[in-house]
């Protein structure tokens, strides 16, 4: 096998150089790291805006807005990328046109699907990278971020996760502080519940333990509760608990998969599992990341066949327009399956793999006699 891929390795790279294909992937990389700093620092600015607008009743250091605009700004840009490889692509071809270079490619042997295979390839491996390094990268730094703007936050006080000994709360209420551990939650209740209710210099008032605990409300109704006061228990049918939480608000606690990198979504999918816990948005997180190579793929094949065909156009502008048009409309039909799938009125699957395979199907119809073009 050594021998195997150095032989193979030499091989795929003197092809590269007789077909004048290296200067392919020279160019797709140089113009995607030229879109990607533009779009990067564009995506800088919006958030300094935002960061600004957020502290400028707070008083903190001048370089503090800078540091958190700074650090969020790439979970943003792996949410642009599809638009990064879709005008990368249109100013790659657009340059191959005004130089006349598509005519060197064709004359060396390099047909037009070539050309489209090799983008394609190149794509595929960048959006693997993307995926396992540039994401998990962002994430946490959105997650370092998250931490830090929080505690400027009014609501800081409250907090929420959910590990593999199930769902944990801390919550704050009339100067008295509340532990809350629960094994699952089935419906609008918490099963086999513990809570330690604390005072304002975190002395232990008193334990509760029950077996279920309704949620609906913010007024929890604890029932069979078993009340321990230092050493005396104390049994109640019906206990009722003021809390800042209720079942709709723990539901959307964990809708921020951003922060959470590829094998931290794995590890929360396995804990949302054991605590009986909607699998929802995880499964749809991890399916998107996963199909993402995929999309880049096809937007790039879609922008290469649209700057193919609008060859003849005279204006770069008008090109780069229509391309951008129709991909921006791909792009929200996509988030719109997305929001069908995340509120379960379509299945996950079908939501990721519907979008995915229409317009494969169109990038397909359209590449038909792309040689000839």
């Amino acid at each position: 096998f050594p021998f195997i891929f150095l032989i193979s390795t030499q091989v795929f790279f003197n092809n590269l150089f007789n077909n004048n294909e290296m200067n392919i992937f020279k160019y797709s990389g140089l113009k995607n790291s030229k879109i990607f700093l533009i779009f990067f620092s564009l995506i800088f600015i919006l958030n300094l805006l935002t960061e600004l607008e957020f502290f400028k009743e707070i008083e903190v250091s001048s370089f503090y807005p800078l540091y958190l605009s700074l650090i969020n700004t790439p979970m943003f840009v792996f949410e642009m990328f599809p638009f990064i490889f879709l005008i990368s692509t249109q100013v790659f071809f657009n340059n191959l046109f005004n130089n006349n270079e598509m005519n060197i490619l064709k004359y060396s042997g390099l047909k037009n699907s070539k050309i489209f295979s090799i983008l394609s390839i190149t794509t595929f491996l960048l959006g693997i990278f993307i995926i396992f390094i540039f994401y998990n990268f962002s994430s946490n730094l959105k997650y370092f971020y998250l931490g830090l703007k929080s505690s400027y936050t009014t609501d800081n006080q409250y907090l929420a996760v959910i590990t593999k000994n199930g769902l944990w709360i801390k919550d704050t209420n009339d100067n008295k502080t509340l532990i809350i551990n629960a094994a699952k939650v089935d419906k609008n209740e918490l099963q086999s519940a513990f809570i330690s209710e604390f005072n304002s210099n975190y002395e232990i008032i008193r334990n509760i333990k029950s077996k279920k605990i309704d949620i609906t409300k913010k007024e929890w109704v604890i029932e069979n509760a078993e009340i321990y006061v230092e050493n005396n228990k104390i049994d109640e049918k019906k206990l009722y608990l003021k809390t800042n939480y209720d079942y709709e608000i723990i539901q959307n606690l964990f809708s921020n998969m951003s922060s959470l990198s590829v094998f931290e979504l794995l590890e929360m999918r396995n804990n949302y599992k054991k605590l009986n816990y909607s699998l929802t948005e995880v499964d749809l997180q991890l399916i998107k990341l996963i199909s993402y190579p995929i999309f880049f793929v096809l937007m790039v094949v879609f922008s290469g066949i649209i700057m193919m065909n609008t060859k003849s156009f005279k204006s770069k502008n008008l090109k780069i327009t229509i391309g951008f048009f129709f991909s921006v409309i791909i792009y929200y039909i996509n988030n719109f399956f997305y929001v069908l799938g995340n509120t379960e009125k379509i299945s996950i699957l079908t939501a990721i793999a519907l979008p995915l395979l229409v317009f494969t199907l169109i990038n397909l119809l359209l590449l038909k006699n792309i040689n000839v073009k």
